[in-house]
């Protein structure tokens, strides 16, 4: 991802300071040498929805964010980690507590307790990262991607590069955020059959039902892997994951077959966060959740924080298609063209990349 630290760091930080629902902080002071930029300083704080800082993904995606706006604002910081949905309550309000500016809660699924929490403390401001609201309290700002388009991008590659004419998905729960990156790796692949007149079929996810495999949670590592075995064993030999720290179950598996299977990562760029994997990994989805966070965190440092939603798209750089890496000589070069024109169309609106769950 752009503007991301080397997690290895962050973990030997997190591990002094993480317990089990518990978190840590970090003051202003300690910003690791930078020179802050100039505004005033702010309390930053982060809740972590199931899977933890630690799970090379979405969690990990917001943390670094956090740790920017340490680095370089001069934030001070506090953190604390959910592993179940009854952790949620409890870890912000601590956060409440313990007097922060901002509480940023990473996850589609807080957002009902985010939204009764910014409306009992308007003095309080929060930002959640993956849902919208129709009506929400204006110290709330949502922080959405719109991952369709860059998941398209990740369907046509695939479809591109599977030798069985089969690619497979699946997700941690069925919900928008999760959803809309399979909804748009289907309409990929149908855009690459359309003009390749092949006949790459998905397994995993369909549509138009609005249905698939689902592994019920983001922290069920074997059953991820259980899935990615069946999808292998049906002729699968390009799997997306859309389940977070699950997905790691998805490399297991084809580090197991040993027979080809290439995987899609999600949220971060896989091939860093997962170097043990990384000649697995053909490419994968970005969204910028760092960014956003640090972004979010910097307009309030600087007085201009408005509730109004983030929505990163690939015009303006929030999601992404990240780069082929091991793969580079191993994809096609008219599939890299063929990825650089339907870009180029999505940004300037040529392609429309539609999903139900688009924010």
């Amino acid at each position: 991802m752009k503007n991301t630290m080397k997690f290895g760091a962050l973990v030997a930080s997190a591990a002094l300071m993480l317990s089990a629902c518990g978190g840590g902080t970090t003051p202003s002071a300690d910003n690791g040498g930078a020179k802050p930029d100039a505004g005033k300083k702010v309390k930053a704080c982060m809740v972590s929805d199931e899977g933890g800082f630690e799970d090379k993904s979405f969690n990990q995606s917001g943390f670094e964010g956090l740790k920017r706006a340490e680095k370089e604002l001069g934030t001070e910081i506090k953190f604390t980690e959910s592993h179940a949905s009854a952790d949620y309550d409890p870890n912000i309000e601590a956060l409440i507590s313990d007097n922060c500016d901002i509480i940023i809660g990473v996850g589609y699924q807080m957002a009902d307790i985010m939204k009764e929490k910014a409306a009992a403390n308007p003095d309080v401001k929060f930002a959640i990262v993956d849902f919208n609201y129709e009506e929400k309290p204006e110290n709330l700002k949502p922080l959405v991607f719109n991952t369709a388009e860059a998941s398209y991008l990740a369907g046509y590659v695939s479809a591109g590069m599977t030798a069985k004419g089969k690619i497979g998905t699946f997700l941690g729960m069925n919900i928008p955020t999760t959803a809309i990156f399979s909804d748009g790796f289907e309409d990929g692949m149908k855009m690459y059959n359309e003009e390749h007149g092949t006949d790459v079929k998905l397994l995993g996810w369909d549509k138009a039902k609005q249905d698939g495999i689902v592994v019920g949670g983001f922290s069920d590592v074997p059953k991820g892997q259980t899935f990615s075995n069946q999808l292998i064993e049906q002729g699968v030999d390009v799997i997306m994951p859309v389940a977070g720290p699950v997905g790691a179950g998805t490399l297991a598996a084809a580090r197991e077959a040993n027979n080809g299977t290439m995987v899609v990562w999600v949220d971060a760029d896989g091939y860093n966060t997962q170097p043990e994997y990384k000649d697995l990994i053909l490419t994968s989805v970005v969204k910028e959740i760092g960014t956003s966070v640090f972004d979010t965190i910097k307009a309030l440092s600087e007085d201009s924080f408005s509730g109004e939603a983030y929505i990163g798209n690939l015009k303006n750089g929030g999601v992404s298609l990240a780069p082929f890496h091991d793969f580079e000589d191993k994809v096609p070069a008219e599939v890299k063209e063929g990825v650089k024109k339907l870009e180029e169309k999505i940004k300037n609106g040529e392609i429309k990349v539609e999903s139900k769950n688009q924010p």
